[in-house]
């Protein structure tokens, strides 16, 4: 399920440049920009959002004001370019505080914060229809997930199993930060991973292209896991 966040600053260029890290990360879903917090507060019942990626400093109700008018808040993150506030926002229990100039490696680890909160416990296991039978499989075992075009083929020690959905559909199931996708045709189980040759993933003798689109999102990840070195 993807993150619903909802992005309000008074600078446009500030507006844009978190829009353009949301975009970048396939788990985020911009449901909503705003220039105004009395705005944002106007439409909040009716968006539902998961995150509120809120500037602190801006006319007429500050971020600061409008989290403590909320009943039942959803998670908040300060982007902000003063630090005097950093307290008052914990005190508040959002999720984490970003001063301006905020570095995309830095706000990929608030995001991971904000997957912690969300989560829910998941189990470790899940059914997959293939062309003869339905079968119970360990998530543990899936090494990696091979996209067709309207099916999909699940790699694992002991072998291949053809699953009659998409990869889409087949990403869905899967845990959050256990899997990522570094082609729009693979999907990888990280712990599966034993090198990063160039742009590739190694996988025993198997090597995964990642793609261009999203190799900063998949460098890091591979970095958050310990694969990779800064």
């Amino acid at each position: 399920m993807n993150i619903r966040c909802v992005i309000t600053d008074d600078e446009p260029i500030a507006l844009q440049g978190m829009q353009s890290y949301v975009e970048k990360v396939p788990y985020l879903e911009c449901v909503g920009t705003y220039s105004s917090a009395l705005d944002l507060l106007a439409d909040l019942d009716g968006i539902k959002p998961d995150l509120l990626l809120l500037d602190i400093e801006m006319p007429h109700l500050t971020g600061i004001e409008l989290l403590q008018s909320l009943s039942q808040p959803p998670l908040v993150i300060f982007t902000t370019a003063y630090d005097q506030y950093a307290i008052q926002g914990f005190e508040l229990e959002v999720v984490d505080y970003l001063l301006k100039p905020i570095a995309f490696p830095r706000f990929l680890q608030a995001m991971e914060k904000v997957k912690k909160r969300l989560a829910v416990p998941e189990e470790d296991w899940f059914f997959v229809k293939t062309d003869q039978r339905t079968l119970k499989l360990r998530f543990a075992d899936i090494l990696y997930v091979e996209g067709m075009q309207n099916y999909a083929v699940l790699h694992t020690p002991s072998g291949q199993h053809i699953a009659h959905l998409t990869l889409k559909s087949m990403l869905e199931q899967l845990p959050k930060g256990k899997f990522l996708q570094p082609h729009k045709s693979y999907l990888v189980n990280i712990a599966a991973v034993e090198a990063v040759e160039g742009n590739q993933l190694v996988i025993g003798a198997t090597k995964i292209p990642i793609g261009r689109t999203n190799r900063e999102v998949i460098f890091e990840q591979l970095i958050q896991a310990r694969l990779l070195k800064r």
